[in-house]
Order: C-alpha cells, then sequence, then structure tokens
C-alpha cells in the first residue's frame, strides 16, 4: 500500500533525476524574460483625480443644506466612467494638445519579435563596445529604419480613428473604492507627455460638464421663448376680443346660430359666449405667461453661473520612473513560469518513459529487489568504469553501492560454494564491469574467486585479458580436467578468470558442458561467477541459468526497457532461476542510505 502514495524520498528522487531539465527550463525562462525586458520601450504612467459631486434639484435648491441629503447610486458613477472613456473626450483632448500631429504619441504596444531581436543585437554590441566604426555602420544598416515607424493613414479620418484607439489603449479609468472620487491614468512612452494628456483629459471632461449643463440651459431657454411668444399672442387674442364684446355692450355672441332640433322640443345647436368666460379665458393666458416669463428670467440669471458636477482633486505630474515593465517581477516570473514547465515537463517525460530508471520502480512493476546503484564513474571505451574501478578508487560511492550488493549476494548464497551468474538486457549495459569488480571485492577480500566467461563479446576478454587464448570446447565432450590448465590469473584484479574463445564460447553455455567444468573447477574456488550472454543474444544461451544457485540481472538507468527487462525476468522464471536482485549502473545520483535500505531488502 504504501506505493500508492508519494513519498519525500520519491519527490527528492525524482527532482534529483530531472534537476538538470528543470534548471533548463528555468534558464530558458529568465533569458526569456531578459530578453523581453531588455527590448521593451519603458511606459510611463501619470494619475490625475476628479470627485464628482452630487447635483442638487432645482425643487430643493431652496431648501437648508442640512436638510438636502444627495447620494450618487452606482449607476450614475458608472455612467461618469463612460463618460470619460468615450470618443467625445477622445476626440477634445486630441484636438486641444495636437496629438494628431505629435510623433511622440504612439501606441505603448511592445515591438515585433524582429524588432526585439535588432534591439537585442544592438544591446550586445554596445555591451561589447566595438572598435571598428565601419562595424557601427554595417550595424546601423542592419537594423534599418525606425522598428516602430508604421504606415501613416492619409485622410483625415483614419488619423483621427488611430489617434482615438492610440488614446483608448493608453487611458484608463477607474472608481475609487465606493467613494466619488475617479482615477484618471494614462500611460505613454514619454512621462511629460502621459502628465499632459491625463491633465487634459481631466479638464475636457469638466468643460464638457460645463458645456453639456449650458447646451441644456440655452435649448430651455429657446423653448421658453418660443413658447412665450406663442403664449402672448394667444393672451392678446383673448384681451382684444373680450374687449370688443365689452365695447359692444353685447353680453352674448352668437356664434353658428344654425338651428339645430333636439329631443323633448328643446333647440341644442345654439351655443352662446359670455363676458364672464371671455375674461376668465383671457386672465388664464395671462397667468400662463407670467409663469413662462419667471422661469424664463431665472433662466437667464443663473446662466452665467452654471458649474459642473465635477472638479479636480489631483493633478498628474511627470513620472520619474517607469511603470512598465517591472524588472524584477518579469524576471522571477519567467523563472517561475520556466520552473513550471520544467518540472511539467519531467513530469509528462516521466509518465511516458518506459526505460528504468529508478530502484522504486523496479520493486513496483517487476518485484525485484534492487540489490546496488552503481553511479557513473566515467568513461572507457564506452564504459561507465573501469574494471577494477572497487581497488583503484575503495571509498568512491561506486565501491560502496557495489559492497552492498555483496553484501545481499553473501545474504542469498547457499551454504555450498556458490555459482552466480551476471546477465543483462543487451550489451553495453555494464554487465562487465559489474561482474569484473564484483569478482576483485571477493578476492581482495581472501575468497577464492573464478570468472568463467561464457559470452563472446564481454569486454573481459577484450579489455582485461592481454592474451586471450583459451579454446577449451572444440568437441561437444570434453574432459573437464582439462580446464584447469587453462585457466589465468589476472593480476590486475586478484582473480581468476576460465575464458573461451569466440568458437569456443558458443559451446561454454551447454549444460552439460557447463555442468562438468564447474564440478571440476568447483573443487579450488569459493566464489564462482558466470559472465552470462544477454538477453538479445537469444532466450537459448540462458538455458544454463538453473544449475546456476542464482542470477544477477544488470540494467542501464535510463536506457534500458522496462518492458525487455520483464521479459528477461520472465525467461529466468520459467528457465526455474533464482534471481537474487538487479544492479542498476549508470545512476546519475545515489545515497548510501538509499543503498542500506536496498541491501535490507535483498532476498534471504
Amino acid at each position: 500500500m504504501s506505493h500508492e502514495f508519494i513519498s519525500l524520498h520519491d519527490v527528492f528522487y525524482f527532482v534529483r533525476q530531472y534537476i538538470v531539465v528543470i534548471s533548463t527550463f528555468c534558464v530558458a525562462g529568465l533569458l526569456l524574460s531578459a530578453f523581453y525586458v531588455i527590448t521593451s520601450d519603458p511606459i510611463y504612467s501619470a494619475r490625475t483625480q476628479i470627485l464628482i459631486e452630487p447635483k442638487i434639484p432645482r425643487g430643493l435648491q431652496q431648501q437648508q443644506p442640512a436638510e438636502v441629503n444627495l447620494s450618487l447610486d452606482t449607476a450614475q458613477v458608472e455612467s461618469q466612467l463612460a463618460v470619460l472613456r468615450s470618443q467625445k473626450i477622445a476626440i477634445m483632448v486630441i484636438d486641444d494638445l495636437g496629438l494628431m500631429n505629435d510623433p511622440s504619441f504612439r501606441d505603448i504596444h511592445g515591438p515585433g519579435i524582429e524588432a526585439r531581436i535588432r534591439r537585442a543585437w544592438a544591446s550586445i554590441v554596445d555591451a561589447a563596445s566595438l572598435r571598428d566604426h565601419g562595424g557601427y555602420a554595417a550595424l546601423g544598416n542592419f537594423l534599418g529604419s525606425d522598428d516602430r515607424q508604421t504606415e501613416v493613414p492619409q485622410t483625415e479620418s483614419e488619423r483621427e480613428r488611430v489617434a482615438v484607439e492610440v488614446f483608448a489603449e493608453g487611458l484608463e479609468v477607474q472608481r475609487v473604492g465606493v467613494s466619488y472620487a475617479i482615477d484618471i491614468t494614462f500611460q505613454s512612452l514619454e512621462p511629460a507627455l502621459a502628465a499632459r494628456i491625463a491633465n487634459a483629459t481631466a479638464d475636457a471632461f469638466v468643460r464638457e460638464q460645463v458645456q453639456t449643463t449650458t447646451q441644456a440651459a440655452g435649448e430651455g431657454i429657446a423653448w421658453l421663448e418660443k413658447r412665450m411668444q406663442e403664449v402672448g399672442n394667444q393672451m392678446n387674442e383673448a384681451t382684444r376680443i373680450t374687449q370688443e364684446f365689452r365695447a359692444k355692450h353685447d353680453y352674448s355672441i352668437d356664434q353658428n346660430q344654425t338651428p339645430v332640433g333636439g329631443q323633448d322640443g328643446v333647440a341644442g345647436g345654439e351655443r352662446q359666449t359670455t363676458l364672464e368666460q371671455l375674461e376668465v379665458t383671457a386672465d388664464t393666458y395671462r397667468k400662463m405667461y407670467e409663469s413662462l416669463l419667471a422661469a424664463y428670467t431665472n433662466s437667464v440669471d443663473q446662466q452665467p453661473y452654471l458649474i459642473a458636477n465635477a472638479r479636480v482633486i489631483t493633478s498628474a505630474t511627470s513620472p520619474k520612473v517607469e511603470s512598465w515593465p517591472r524588472r524584477k517581477l518579469v524576471l522571477a516570473f519567467g523563472g517561475l513560469a520556466g520552473l513550471v514547465a520544467g518540472i511539467g515537463f519531467a513530469v509528462a517525460r516521466r509518465s511516458l518513459d518506459r526505460n528504468v530508471r529508478s530502484a522504486q520502480q523496479i520493486g513496483r512493476e517487476l518485484g525485484l529487489a534492487c540489490i546496488g546503484e552503481l553511479p557513473h564513474v566515467r568513461f572507457k571505451r564506452g564504459g561507465f568504469g573501469r574494471l577494477d574501478e572497487v581497488l583503484r578508487e575503495p571509498q568512491s560511492a561506486f565501491a560502496a553501492s557495489l559492497k552492498n550488493a555483496k553484501l545481499s549476494i553473501n545474504i542469498a548464497r547457499a551454504p555450498r560454494q556458490p555459482r552466480i551468474g551476471i546477465t543483462s538486457v543487451s550489451p553495453g549495459d555494464g554487465k562487465a564491469t559489474v561482474v569484473s569488480n564484483l569478482a576483485a571485492l571477493y578476492a581482495a577480500s581472501g575468497i577464492q574467486t573464478l570468472v568463467v566467461n561464457a559470452d563472446s563479446n564481454s569486454a573481459l576478454a577484450n579489455d582485461l585479458l592481454q592474451t586471450p587464448n583459451f579454446d577449451v570446447f572444440e568437441q561437444e565432450s570434453v574432459d573437464a580436467k582439462e580446464h584447469v590448465r587453462k585457466i589465468q590469473l589476472v593480476r590486475e584484479t586478484g582473480y581468476y578468470c576460465l575464458n573461451g574463445s569466440e568458437n569456443g564460447a558458443g559451446k561454454l553455455i551447454i549444460a552439460k558442458n557447463l555442468e562438468k567444468a564447474l564440478k571440476e573447477i568447483g573443487l579450488y574456488y569459493k566464489m564462482i561467477f558466470v559472465d552470462l550472454p544477454p538477453l538479445t543474444s537469444g532466450s537459448d544461451a540462458l538455458s544454463i541459468c538453473p544449475m546456476l544457485d542464482g542470477v544477477i540481472v544488470v540494467a542501464q538507468s535510463g536506457v534500458t526497457s522496462m518492458d525487455q527487462l520483464a521479459e528477461l525476468a520472465a525467461v529466468l522464471k520459467n528457465n526455474n532461476s533464482t534471481v537474487l536482485g538487479v544492479i542498476l549502473t549508470k545512476v546519475h545520483s545515489g545515497s548510501a542510505r538509499s543503498h542500506r535500505q536496498l541491501a535490507a531488502q535483498a532476498p534471504r
């Protein structure tokens, strides 16, 4: 059940295994961030602040200030924000400052990748301080024209549209908390221009408020004038009719006196107007005219005193430090992004990788103990370590790990003289190095050790033995006593070796021949290692494994396929062979603690 959870050791092993990949991604992220910072134009932000004040309605203006409690809801404030972002304010600011003809008024978008490369190259050349003036001239030709230069629109409307887009891109308007204060921030490549535009935007908004109020008042006065003229004409006409009626001393004026028959004998088509009615009509028109005249007079009197319901409370000043790019923030973000990308890549690679990577993986998928993790020592003709490495560097991590493997073999071996076979999946996994160094360890401890080379392609005969002159099995059946005279002492390592020629090695792996040889040789040696052919030589080459006391499998970390290793384990199991464990070679790093734990897990 412990394998279902990720332990701290697994995390440390994962980081240790992919530290180079993760570090590479981190460095790449930092380099890209530095490239972005170096090639980006500095952007300056200027901020001004205005305050919106509620407008007292006309009906409440005569009340005491303490009795008036006004407030603006969110919709009203958002409406003012929309006005600030509107095209009308943009055009007012552009016209006031003449921004369409200002070359410093341009978009704040960063340059393209080609322009950034040119800028980075220019920075490198400047840092190198070229002495050749011709080099500077060539660099100038390489850089060409200004990378910020764009095609200038031809028509006035297109120029205005581009200017409005640039203005909207640099403008930022937001409410300060829940207050009636509004921050107006403008970003530009020039600090002085940013302050000018921010202040001009606030002034344009205040001026727009006054203009809107003045326009509304002017429209109201014009309507009152027109309405006063209409009501005045009606009042004059009603007064004239009343005076004419009174001058005739007639109290009724017949209108449409055409008799019309009515019901019940009453005449219904006759309508008369009296003096009282005419006087009431004239008086009504007069009151209407007086009311309109009073409103007109009040509007005309208040028009010079129209003010905006917004005022500037903080003016913008020219910024001294750019607001973007924030170098430390960008570099930190680049490093963090590289770290995340590196971890993600490592996790993906680990999940898709079917090669042997760790001892835990071997135990989890194959159920075999990893009895040693040999670090990468040095290259020697394609190998990962010398054949006598444990004797040359007895205090190294390589020797410590191989001593743990030796301890596991001692625990698992039979009481009689042990015969241990060592094989691998494919050539180049370090099998010969493991065989030679294990035998050297036993020989150094005073144990008479023999290495039987049953692999025709083993590095033992090619690299260690200077005169491999063995040709022991010319026949299918030979006299085993003759083998004793064919054994050589390897002085560099202290153990003995029985080697076969290229032709003889094929007969050495025949079970009956090897049984005869080991029966005679076993009387003289207390420890025998058999260098078996790899799995790629064919499963028939491993048919001699059942007569051995145990088999050790050598796998190369990061190269040996887990599927092939499982196939080799299945072949040994089908041959009724005892697998003592797996030794990993070319491991990038390891710890003595993990080696001790793995040695303790070896079968007893």
